[in-house]
């Protein structure tokens, strides 16, 4: 498997096809983690056999998606692990733990789903599929979440639903928590070919080692569902600019 970092930012891009997964992953120049979301496939099996195949055309740096943070996804996601050796899972709070003693190693990045709450430094991780559904959310401190998810076993902060730059001050803190807690910072939701280089600049203030940004429906073709290579590109010329 390669690296997946170049320096201290590497993408997260969704792939439509396999062939769209070949063409990011070499527009990001192989510093990204490619995802294919569990929710496309009608059974477990199904994703396993396929993601077998993006597995080899990224070189191991498959991101395993939910789909736009479904917790009724988890156990799937959980469940590919025992075969896909992916070197990034996406899941939610409640559920680290079972994917990463399926997956068997230390290696691969789990990250941790966590929720804006409107409070800087306090966040949601009332974020799996009976727990989201409480009529009480369970919001704790930033730091609180960042022990307790790499006590399940995750290695990053999964931010989302971010929509943008809407909850700037509360990204401040969660990278600040990542930063003092050696975790990786994924910002996710809403994020654009606009806003990407002042997302990216907050976290690095906030003094984090890495960060995988996720962008996504901004740079898809709404008509074939494939991100664009050439939006990939821009991204990567902020990236350089930044590193």
């Amino acid at each position: 498997m390669t690296n997946y970092y170049n320096g201290r930012i590497c993408l997260n891009v969704l792939a439509g096809s396999k062939e769209n997964a070949k063409e990011v992953y070499q527009a990001a120049e192989k510093n990204a983690l490619v995802g294919v979301l569990s929710i496309n496939y009608p059974t477990t099996e199904a994703a396993v056999e396929d993601m077998k195949d993006y597995m080899e055309i990224l070189e191991g740096n498959l991101s395993v998606g939910l789909g736009a943070g479904n917790p009724k996804q988890c156990l799937v996601v959980g469940d590919i692990a025992k075969d896909i050796k992916a070197n990034h899972f996406n899941q939610v709070f409640t559920s680290v733990a079972y994917t990463r003693a399926n997956v068997g190693n230390n290696e691969s990045l789990i990250n941790c789903l966590v929720s804006p709450t409107g409070k800087p430094g306090y966040v949601k991780i009332s974020t799996g599929p009976l727990s989201s559904q409480a009529e009480e959310p369970a919001i704790v401190s930033i730091d609180t979440a960042a022990k307790m998810c790499k006590d399940m076993g995750g290695t990053s902060l999964k931010f989302f639903p971010m929509k943008g730059l809407s909850c700037k001050e509360e990204l401040v803190e969660v990278a600040k928590a990542c930063a003092k807690n050696d975790l990786i910072i994924e910002p996710t939701g809403g994020i654009d070919l606009e806003n990407f280089k002042e997302i990216c600049e907050i976290c690095i203030a906030a003094g984090v080692n890495k960060m995988i940004p996720h962008v996504y429906s901004s740079i898809i073709d709404s008509e074939t569902g494939n991100t664009r290579p050439e939006d990939v590109k821009t991204l990567m010329d902020i990236v350089k600019s930044l590193v």
